[in-house]
């Protein structure tokens, strides 16, 4: 029997329920387990495509970029009540110590968005639980728990054309980095004085990054570089050229033992592309 959804217990006052919402995009945040868990952090983001109420797409679990696990996902979005009901379908790619085993995941969650005037804060959280209790092994006990992720990009629609910023610019190669960790880690900060700075960040030509400013905190994203994708092209676009040009930014790259800096500027003619390729593929095998 199912153990019973633990409440979720964090209540953010500042949040309120609004009409529906178009929730396909990609969503980050945290996934809280019980004390026994493997990690002391559970990373989670879903990237879902919503269309007449039914929602696909894939669920990223990780802790760092040794220790990952990626599912598919479907479910259901019921837009009167503004409730996701979601669950792990299939694995897609895992990595992760021994004696770790995943639990695979059902999902109840509601939208939500910051009350209040021009503002875009949005949210979807809820709880999660594992049917029958136990994790793959049918042994290992898989406690509820709790999600809170916040919106971090919009999924473009099918007839979205290619952004003008990758059309009309160069996309000019600042590095190949080969890697074989599985997940790499990005973060991007302002490269020096903070002028204002607006960047957005494609990978294969997709948004995941839009028009956010660089600072001394981090514009994170995470891109997964396997068997299945053996090839991703991280694009920085230049929005604007701050009070100090050019646009100039700091990327560090995690990938696994590994860790890079990279200067990269962008202009009103070039983008800055840092391309990243799976060891022992045929790409790989040419550098």
């Amino acid at each position: 029997m199912s153990r019973p959804l633990v409440s979720f217990l964090i209540i953010l006052a500042t949040y309120s329920v609004l009409p529906a919402q178009d929730l396909s995009g990609s969503w980050k945040g945290r996934l809280v387990m019980a004390p026994s868990g493997c990690f002391p952090v559970y990373n989670l983001q879903f990237d879902i495509q919503v269309s007449d109420s039914v929602v696909r797409g894939t669920a990223w679990h990780f802790s760092d970029s040794f220790n990952f696990v990626k599912q598919n996902l479907q479910g259901i979005y019921r837009a009167d009540s503004q409730v996701l009901l979601l669950r792990e379908t299939s694995l897609i790619s895992q990595q992760l110590k021994p004696d770790c085993i995943p639990c695979t995941k059902q999902y109840r969650l509601t939208y939500h968005k910051a009350s209040g005037i021009n503002t875009t804060d949005e949210q979807i959280r809820g709880t999660w639980f594992t049917a029958g209790g136990r994790a793959q092994d049918g042994k290992t006990l898989c406690e509820p728990g709790t999600v809170v992720l916040n919106r971090f990009s919009v999924k473009p629609t099918a007839t979205t054309k290619r952004a003008p910023s990758l059309r009309n610019k160069t996309n000019t190669l600042f590095k190949e980095i080969v890697v074989d960790s599985g997940l790499v880690q990005i973060e991007l900060y302002d490269n020096g004085q903070i002028d204002g700075d607006t960047i957005s960040v494609y990978v294969n030509e997709k948004p995941v990054v839009y028009r956010q400013m660089l600072k001394t905190v981090a514009v994170s994203l995470s891109v997964l570089v396997d068997r299945q994708k053996p090839l991703q092209d991280v694009v920085m676009v230049g929005e604007n050229l701050g009070t100090i040009p050019p646009n100039t930014a700091l990327m560090v790259v995690l990938a696994g033992k590994d860790r890079y800096q990279l200067h990269l500027k962008a202009d009103e003619k070039q983008n800055a592309l840092v391309r990243f390729i799976y060891k022992g593929s045929a790409a790989a095998s040419k550098n």
